[in-house]
């Protein structure tokens, strides 16, 4: 219960820092709670955007795959079974991978993989490029997070209809208008804004407050 107070503390914390973002606080926790069953169940988050968007995108993935406002040492066994290892196999850097190597949140990012995404433009067809990735990772536990600001980009909602097609629950970050990314989101975050680096400035804080949820979750 107290870990689940401090987690709630990150929503209020954001929204006495940016109260245009209050009318947002329920569907935040909403996201939340998606992201929070997908870890529970061993799932993945995939995140994908085009541009400024893609870009948050790495920066999502890049918090949750280490440690962003809390140390994450890896548990007291693991650590142990790396010395082990190390000594069974007369390799030394067992105790570098003890003392450094961090616990992550597994997510990926849909917009890195170039060669992928290129062939797949050059040889198919581009807009469905995220898709096809989606197609490949998707799990019933897994999460996509789609982030547009106009809540209309071809490739994202592309790759949230093929992450319906897959069982998976689907996570909007967009402006206040909400584009067609509303009706393929089982959560769509629209942040009460309309002008594109104006939806991006709020799109940043909203997303940090997920990560720092879903850390004090597992690493608090």
């Amino acid at each position: 219960m107290q870990k689940k107070a401090v987690v709630l503390e990150h929503v209020e914390h954001l929204i006495a820092r940016y109260a245009q973002l209050a009318p947002c606080r329920e569907v935040i926790l909403a996201a939340y709670g998606l992201l929070k069953s997908c870890y529970d169940a061993g799932g993945m988050l995939l995140v994908c955007g085009n541009g400024g968007s893609g870009a948050d995108a790495e920066h999502i993935v890049g918090e949750l795959m280490k440690e962003f406002a809390k140390k994450r040492p890896l548990p007291a066994e693991e650590q142990q079974r790396l010395r082990d290892l190390s000594a069974q196999l007369s390799w030394q850097d067992g105790e570098l991978l003890a003392a450094h190597l961090q616990g992550a949140l597994p997510a990926v990012t849909l917009t890195s993989n170039i060669a992928l995404s290129t062939a797949y433009a050059n040889d198919a067809v581009p807009e469905l490029a995220f898709a096809q990735q989606v197609y490949g990772y998707g799990r019933a536990e897994n999460v996509l997070l789609g982030i547009s600001t106009s809540g209309n980009s071809q490739n994202v909602l592309c790759a949230l209809m093929t992450a319906k097609l897959k069982g998976m629950k689907t996570v909007g970050l967009t402006g206040a208008d909400g584009g067609k990314m509303r009706a393929l989101c089982d959560v769509c975050i629209c942040v009460p804004a309309s002008f594109t680096p104006d939806i991006q400035e709020l799109h940043l804080p909203v997303y940090h407050c997920l990560c720092r949820m879903l850390e004090e979750a597992y690493f608090g």
